[in-house]
């Protein structure tokens, strides 16, 4: 059996370091039915989008997606390592978290023409516990006809493959009692309706035999985007005419579909900012983010 990469050739770090600067341009259509189906999703009930309904923060992730085809599937489900992303030979690759910042004068709204320049921001290199990490930063900028409506940077993370003896590391507990507390049960079904509306063919997502025998993990992995998507929801369900100017958010615990987790959401004492966080069943904290107000 071929031994897992742990460790970058250090030779090969220029190579995919050069990726830096490169540029991808997608243009799409805001439609209403993914918004009808993510609203299904997530269990509201939202009134069906027409021309013109603004996109809530964060659902712009329904669009602008990578349409590969089957045979540039890899292994992971991923499409096959390089173009637009560097070519980076560490087996798992995660959506580490990010920054975004939207426009209040100029929101994406349904029938939006719309247009996503990407670019490769940084790639850096680390040493953790358990062999290499490589950081990769893209920024987003994406607009309609009438000009830019959001920017965005995106943290991607790739790592080494998991082994037994591998050092687990050491959890943060969660904040309790906060304001704002929802449940959530991460059973097959939300997973699979949220990879197919985000296209994502990453099988740590539905596929339980290769996430626990190939990756090592003991459960389906809950897409950190639906997480931080889930944060932001439940803000509008607690504050639904609050404009979210900035967002930031950061994975810091892996979340499986083994039991049920907890988004939670304190506000500030201005009512300007919100602390928002996600946490497991044992109380471990699992994503952390902030939501600025306009």
């Amino acid at each position: 059996m071929e031994t897992p990469t742990r460790h970058l050739d250090p030779t090969l770090l220029p190579q995919l370091q050069a990726w830096v600067g490169r540029t991808e341009t997608l243009a799409d259509w805001v439609t209403p039915a993914p918004v009808r189906a993510l609203s299904a999703t997530f269990d509201r009930e939202d009134p069906s989008p027409q021309s013109g309904t603004p996109l809530p923060p964060l659902w712009h992730w329904l669009y602008f997606l990578p349409h590969h085809r089957q045979s540039e599937i890899g292994p992971d489900g991923h499409a096959r390592r390089g173009g637009f992303l560097p070519p980076v030979p560490l087996p798992r690759r995660m959506w580490a978290g990010g920054r975004l910042q939207w426009r209040a004068d100029n929101p994406l709204v349904v029938g939006d023409s719309a247009q996503r320049v990407s670019r490769i921001q940084s790639v850096k290199h680390k040493t953790g516990r358990t062999g290499d990490l490589l950081f990769v930063q893209v920024m987003h900028e994406i607009g309609n006809a009438r000009g830019l409506s959001l920017t965005e940077e995106h943290d991607i993370v790739y790592r080494a493959a998991a082994q037994p003896d591998d050092p687990a590391p050491q959890p943060v507990a969660a904040e309790q009692g906060a304001a704002w507390q929802r449940e959530i049960v991460p059973d097959d079904v939300l997973l699979f309706r949220y990879s197919a509306l985000t296209f994502n063919g990453h099988r740590i997502h539905y596929d339980r035999r290769y996430v626990t025998e190939v990756e090592g993990y003991p459960g389906l992995i809950v897409h950190g985007p639906m997480i931080a998507m889930l944060l932001l929801d439940l803000l509008r369900r607690h504050a639904p005419d609050a404009f979210v100017q900035h967002f930031e958010f950061k994975a810091v615990r892996p979340t499986f579909d083994l039991n049920p987790f907890r988004v939670n959401g304190q506000p500030s004492a201005d009512g300007k900012s919100i602390r928002l966080w996600a946490q497991d069943h044992e109380g471990w904290l699992t994503m952390q983010a902030t939501a600025t107000l306009a």
